[in-house]
């Protein structure tokens, strides 16, 4: 245990080190975001990517006492499947395998859908799903509130929760669809 704490010690040093010489722009681009979604941003649930000196060099620094801490705690991390980011949220993605990832995004799309294209789907509509690929996996998508936004598409929040072996993750996700769509996506 001393020995892991030395490590991230060590690592929380060199990142203090690494993103002091770094521009501004790199120190708080994580903040300021680039205004992608889903899978595109996932960055293989928070690995990194390639080609960024700054981040090669915090990656190779952290990397490994990152990866250990979660093998020792047991936590799975999955990839973000690119064809459900407009459905799923890379918080819940990242705990979910793609078979469970693709649960998730059609729990979402029958909680949103409606008969009508010009009909809203009412606030408190949900969808469940239980994983058929792991035990104890399971989650629900519900519209939880409604808006329009200023470029006249219908918005709505809705909600997802996730439970895994009992412990729950929640992430709230803007969906819009245009006029006259059938389908809601998120929105950055």
């Amino acid at each position: 245990m001393a020995s892991r704490a030395s490590r991230l010690a060590l690592a929380f040093g060199a990142v203090a080190l690494v993103t002091g010489t770094l521009p501004a722009q790199a120190q708080f681009s994580g903040i300021l975001g680039s205004g992608k979604r889903g899978a595109e941003k996932a960055d293989n649930c928070g690995k990194g990517k390639k080609g960024d000196r700054g981040r090669g060099a915090l990656g190779g620094l952290l990397g490994g006492a990152v990866d250990e801490v979660t093998r020792s705690a047991r936590l799975p991390s999955f990839v973000p499947v690119p064809s459900f980011s407009d459905q799923i949220t890379e918080s819940i993605a990242c705990k979910l395998d793609p078979a469970e990832q693709a649960q998730a995004a059609e729990a979402t799309l029958s909680a949103t859908r409606t008969d009508d294209a010009a009909a809203r789907p009412e606030v408190g509509a949900s969808a469940q799903w239980t994983s058929a690929s792991r035990e104890n996996v399971s989650g629900t998508s519900t519209v939880t509130g409604r808006d329009k936004d200023g470029a006249a598409r219908d918005c709505i929040t809705v909600t997802d929760v996730v439970i895994i072996e009992g412990e729950e993750t929640r992430a709230e996700k803007r969906m819009c669809r245009a006029p006259g769509a059938a389908r809601y996506s998120i929105v950055a």
